[in-house]
């Protein structure tokens, strides 16, 4: 009987026919926006304290974070994209008490994305 598949080799097939299978769904994407741009757009700029570990060691650089700021001009999320694993914490803490002007598209605040550069300099 070529063809004719018993109930148990069956089943993996119905796998292939699902929800998995459907178009998926339109999903509004946040908007990326420069760092120049979300620049003009801050209210408050907290600044990092500098880490006493990163001081003793004499540690210092860039961190680079990709924050998402919500409709309301909230930090949402902040993501670490690169930096000194001694300098990223306050550098996240800080921007996560930020505050932003809502970003208007044809007059409605959306959802943005920006990139943060944090710039930790040894007092001298």
């Amino acid at each position: 009987m070529i063809g004719m598949t018993s109930p148990d080799s069956a089943a993996p097939l119905s796998n292939l026919v699902g929800p998995n299978t459907n178009v998926a769904a339109p999903v509004l994407q946040t908007m990326n926006v420069s760092q120049g741009v979300s620049q003009g757009l801050v209210i408050k700029k907290v600044q990092p304290q500098y880490p006493s570990t990163a001081l003793q060691l004499h540690v210092e650089g860039q961190v680079q974070l990709l924050a998402t700021i919500s409709k309301s001009g909230n930090i949402s999320a902040v993501k670490i994209l690169s930096g000194d694993a001694l300098l990223t914490k306050a550098a996240v803490d800080a921007v996560k008490q930020w505050k932003y002007k809502p970003y208007l598209l044809n007059g409605e605040p959306v959802e943005i994305q920006t990139q943060i550069t944090m710039n930790f300099k040894l007092p001298h």
